[in-house]
């Protein structure tokens, strides 16, 4: 009867210790990681039977980074994992989704993908015609504002993930919603540094629903077409002097010279006035500093939120001053809207760079991409 003791005590230390293995081996296990080519704030790998998540730049100067298990239910009822090791385990392919900026609906759509979303914060700022369509039909509901999401209302709709937006990591909201047990992960598109690296973040959602091989042939086209009207625009022989933003109480914001905006003008090969200037963010200056700079520039694009000239003139009498104002050379995204009023650039723009270097490249270049309609900006009357 001793013996039978000791034997059955050894079988239980050995099937604990072989558990214990496996596990330690699923942690440790290198993944093959999918080809990234441009985006630096997040990776994927795949491993044998589910795939691991990380965020590393979801705002700027984020000191953590973010890992997530992806894997599927059937595979999760068989595979432990270190809770701790990870900020979510999310069962994929997701069912239901909520997102929180109007720059994640695009990729959804590309996926084919727009019947997950079950919730959004602002629906009115969503100019899509197929997620308003859904939106008007009670498929979408509203989650109030995106600094204080209402709780009650998400989790009853019971999401799979909550695609998350913030500029720091202290979103409370966002904590209340990971205690409830619904996983937020936090989508740092916007931090990226190039228009591609924006883009490229399509890969991120086609992970979350078993699509990267369709992720991928999207933003190879997009890539495609955005390097092919690049290469057209570097062989004009002329480069028109560009302005750019617009004056608010006595300040003039303006791109940087490392901004996306600043790169796609640098594409569309046109000569953007401060594209010397450093920094990925916005420049402010007073307004003696721009005339004395721009006041003859060429073109004036993207003047803050102004619908018109008379608008623009209006805020402000020292804007009618420049030269690209009296000869009526004014382009803005700020008037193609969707039906609720939602701006078109800043919900398609980013997934869509190829799109606005070919707008960007109509306009400073018109004897180039004859075929094009502009898509974003439209002449500012």
């Amino acid at each position: 009867m001793k013996y039978k003791y000791i034997f059955l005590v050894f079988t239980i230390i050995l099937f604990n210790c072989k558990n214990d293995s496996e596990k330690h081996n699923i942690e440790t296990s290198k993944g093959k990681p999918i080809n990234i080519k441009y985006a630096k704030g997040f990776s994927v790998s795949n491993h044998e039977n589910f795939k691991v998540l990380e965020i590393k730049n979801p705002w700027p100067k984020a000191e953590k980074t973010y890992k997530y298990v992806l894997i599927s239910k059937e595979n999760a009822a068989k595979t432990s994992f270190m809770q701790d090791a990870y900020d979510g385990i999310i069962i994929i392919p997701i069912k239901k989704i909520v997102v929180t900026s109007t720059t994640h609906i695009p990729s959804l759509e590309l996926l084919n993908e727009e019947q997950t979303l079950v919730g959004f914060p602002g629906v009115n700022y969503i100019s899509s015609e197929n997620t308003r369509n859904r939106i008007d039909k009670g498929l979408v509901r509203e989650l109030g504002k995106n600094e204080g999401i209402n709780t009650e209302v998400l989790l009853e709709l019971k999401p799979d993930v909550v695609i998350g937006f913030g500029i720091d990591g202290n979103n409370k909201t966002f904590e209340i919603i990971k205690k409830s047990g619904v996983p937020v992960i936090f989508n740092g598109d916007w931090v990226e540094e190039s228009p591609l690296a924006k883009a490229e973040w399509v890969k991120f959602f086609g992970t979350l629903f078993n699509k990267e091989k369709e992720a991928d042939s999207i933003f190879n086209t997009i890539e495609k077409d955005y390097l092919e009207a690049k290469k057209l625009a570097k062989n004009t022989k002329t480069k028109p002097n560009v302005l750019s933003g617009a004056m608010h109480n006595d300040v003039w914001y303006l791109p940087n010279g490392n901004s996306t905006e600043a790169q796609l003008l640098e594409d569309a090969n046109v000569n953007y006035l401060w594209k010397d200037s450093k920094g990925i963010g916005s420049l402010s200056l007073n307004f003696e500093t721009v005339f004395m700079k721009a006041k003859d520039a060429d073109i004036w694009l993207s003047p803050s939120n102004y619908t018109s000239k008379e608008a623009l003139k209006n805020a402000n009498a020292h804007h009618a001053t420049f030269k690209p104002f009296q000869n009526n050379n004014i382009y803005s995204t700020i008037n193609t809207k969707g039906t609720s009023g939602g701006v078109l650039y800043f919900e398609l723009g980013t997934t869509r760079p190829d799109l606005v270097l070919k707008d960007l490249i109509k306009i400073c270049h018109p004897e180039l991409l004859k075929n094009h309609d502009l898509y974003f900006f439209k002449h500012l009357d």
